[in-house]
């Protein structure tokens, strides 16, 4: 059986990822972080780089943390890599590396101008790796996903649930929005694909499930899955609006900056993933969200 190692393997990823590779390969989880001139020993058939210093919602972690942990670490490995026996080489990159806003649909070809810390860590480290030469024989793959959610996820997905089995009505009903989503599921069998078919092209993919939803069609979706009808309110967008521009003087829990990333747009395309492996992703948007959504009541 082929050997695999994996860094970030106590993170959400990583433990869904070793989980189910755990059937076809032998997974070796290693903890590595950035130490200047550090040497790092690769000797597994793959290497799987999920670790990294995730998105800062909260915006008090400093630049350089990002820097280190998903830039420098990044090239220590993957310079590692080129000079191992190892065949491939993952790296868990995200759609923030190319905009942290999108108008249209995001898409490979899309020119990346991140705008925050996070982004632009991952945007360097990909950078570098494109830059490099690879060695014939080698596959190296930028993963880059959208939201994932998944059994243990414990980010924003969980705290709209809450709010919804609470009882409490969702305010923002009449904006229209849409986003791409990316299940846990679907994220492990693109990654299990890549690892088992050499044949799949190098390069850099977007990964998203198939459908985008709308806040409005979440909301009901986490209703379904708690068995009671979820209570949307459609308040007039200029009523909002006007709550939102006092709640950046008045410090009120919604804001400007707040209301836009509730209720903005974020379109990721999958098609070049789906091409490169041939196949259908095997889990629908909202199969993905009601797995995700049952966990949580566990």
């Amino acid at each position: 059986m082929e050997t695999c190692q994996l860094s970030g393997a106590s993170g959400f990823v990583g433990q869904n990822l070793q989980t189910y590779l755990a059937k076809d390969f032998v997974i070796l989880p290693f903890s590595v972080r950035y130490k200047i001139n550090q040497t790092i020993d690769l000797n597994a058939d793959h290497i799987i780089h999920a670790a990294g210093k995730a998105h800062d919602l909260k915006k008090i972690s400093n630049p350089a943390e990002y820097y280190e942990a998903n830039y420098e670490l990044t090239k220590q490995l993957f310079d590692a890599f080129l000079g191992s026996n190892s065949k491939t080489f993952i790296f868990v990159s995200s759609v923030k590396a190319v905009a942290d806003k999108v108008n249209g649909i995001l898409t490979e070809e899309s020119i990346g101008h991140p705008k925050t810390p996070y982004g632009k860590s991952k945007k360097m480290a990909e950078d570098y790796i494109q830059n490099q030469i690879i060695p014939e024989g080698k596959q190296v793959f930028i993963l880059r996903p959208c939201m994932i959610h998944g059994q243990g996820n414990k980010g924003n997905l969980n705290l709209l649930f809450k709010m919804v089995s609470k009882g409490f009505p969702w305010p923002l009903g009449s904006f229209e929005n849409k986003r791409s989503f990316l299940s846990i599921e679907n994220l492990c069998y693109v990654i299990k694909e890549l690892l088992s078919r050499p044949g799949i092209p190098s390069g850099i993919y977007n990964l998203a499930d198939d459908d985008d939803v709308s806040t409005n069609e979440l909301i009901q979706i986490m209703g379904s899955s708690l068995n009671k009808k979820a209570v949307i309110w459609k308040i007039p967008v200029s009523y909002i609006r006007k709550i939102a521009w006092l709640g950046d003087f008045l410090l009120l829990p919604l804001n400007s900056e707040r209301l836009d990333k509730l209720t903005e747009s974020y379109l990721v395309g999958n098609s070049k993933i789906k091409q490169a492996i041939g196949k259908e992703l095997p889990v629908s948007a909202r199969e993905g969200l009601l797995n995700t959504l049952k966990s949580f009541n566990k």
